[in-house]
C-alpha cells in the first residue's frame, strides 16, 4: 500500500479539465518526482492528495485511508506559491508553525532553532521575515516543513531562489529523509535534480499521466539504441560508422539486433582498444522535452 495513492482521479474547473483519470502511488521511503510543464495539473494533483481540493471523480488514499486531520498531521507541504507571515520574526514563525502541528511551545521552539541551524540561519532567528532575501526566506519555509519530521513531505519547487550551495544543502536534506525511511514528493523543473534524487517519477501533461515508473527504467526506455565508445583509435578505420562525441569519445548506433554487451565483444574481437564503453542513456530533460513538445 502506498503512502499516497490516486485512483482514477479527475478534476475540472468549469470547462477546463485539470486532471483526467490519473492513477499512481507514492511508495514508503522513496523520493517521488512529480514532473510536468506549467499548467499540466501537478499542483492540482498535490492539493487533492492533501485534501485542499476535492476530486470530481476517483479516490485518494493517504496512509491507506481517505485523508483525515490525523493523517494530514503526518504530512508537510511546501507550496510553489510562497506564503509566510512576513512581519513575524523567524523564530516566532517556526514556533507558531510547530505548534500548529501539535508540538508544545518549548518543543516547537527547540525544533525551530535546530532547523534554523541546519539550514544556516541561526543568525537571523530574531529578524523579521520581511528583512530576508528570497533564498533565505525559502530556507525558512523548508525548515518549517521539516521541523516536525513528517512521514510525507511534499515539496513544490523547493530549489527556487537557491544558489548552488543551498541547492546542495536541500538535496542533502532530502537524501537524509530517504535514508531515515521518510517519503518525499518532489515537484521541480530541475531535471538534473530529478536524476540525482528520485527513485520513481510521474510526468503529467495536459492533465494526463504520460510517464510513470522507476527513473532508471524510464531513462532506458526512451534512450536511443546507441553506445559511447571511448578510444584513442579511429573507429572509421575499423569499419565502424561513428560520429565524434567528445574528446576521445565516439557515438555509435548499434545494429538493430545488437546488444551493448554483444557489440562490445565484437569491437574487442576486431582489435579496438577501448578505454571506456557505455550505453547512451537519455537524460530526463531530453525525455521531458520530447514528450511535452511545444505544449508547455
Amino acid at each position: 500500500m502506498g503512502i499516497l495513492a490516486y485512483r482514477g482521479v479527475s478534476k475540472r474547473f468549469g470547462q477546463h479539465t485539470a486532471l483526467e483519470g490519473v492513477s499512481l502511488e507514492v511508495a514508503p521511503g522513496e523520493v517521488f518526482g512529480l514532473l510536468g510543464p506549467n499548467g499540466a495539473g501537478k499542483t492540482t494533483l498535490i492539493r487533492i492528495g492533501l485534501d485542499i481540493l476535492r476530486a470530481d471523480e476517483g479516490e485518494v488514499l493517504l496512509f491507506g485511508a481517505a485523508p483525515s486531520p490525523t493523517a494530514l498531521d503526518r504530512t508537510a507541504y511546501l507550496p510553489e506559491e510562497r506564503g509566510v507571515y512576513r512581519r513575524a520574526k523567524v523564530r516566532e514563525l517556526l514556533t507558531y508553525l510547530g505548534r500548529l502541528k501539535g508540538l508544545k511551545r518549548a518543543a516547537a521552539r527547540k525544533a525551530g532553532d535546530h532547523w534554523l541551524e541546519r539550514v544556516g540561519l541561526s543568525r537571523v532567528a530574531d529578524q523579521r521575515v520581511e528583512s530576508l532575501s528570497k533564498g533565505m526566506t525559502q530556507k525558512v519555509q523548508i525548515a518549517a516543513c521539516l521541523m516536525t519530521d513528517p512521514e510525507l513531505c511534499v515539496l513544490d519547487e523547493p530549489f527556487s531562489g537557491l544558489d548552488p550551495v543551498n541547492v546542495a544543502l536541500v538535496t542533502d536534506l532530502i537524501e537524509e529523509r530517504r535514508a531515515g525511511g521518510r517519503t518525499t514528493v518532489l515537484s521541480t523543473h530541475m531535471m538534473h535534480q530529478v536524476e540525482a534524487l528520485c527513485d520513481r517519477v510521474a510526468l503529467i501533461h495536459r492533465g494526463n499521466l504520460v510517464v510513470y515508473g522507476p527513473l532508471d527504467e524510464i531513462r532506458r526506455r526512451y534512450s536511443p539504441h546507441e553506445v559511447i565508445v571511448w578510444t584513442a583509435m579511429d573507429l572509421a578505420a575499423h569499419g565502424v560508422r561513428a560520429t565524434q562525441y567528445k574528446a576521445g569519445g565516439w557515438r555509435v548506433e548499434l545494429p538493430p539486433n545488437a546488444t551493448p554487451a554483444g557489440y562490445l565483444h565484437e569491437l574487442v574481437q576486431n582489435g579496438v582498444l577501448i578505454d571506456r564503453y557505455e550505453p547512451l542513456v537519455a537524460r530526463m530533460e531530453e525525455i521531458f522535452v520530447s514528450l511535452v513538445g511545444g505544449g508547455r
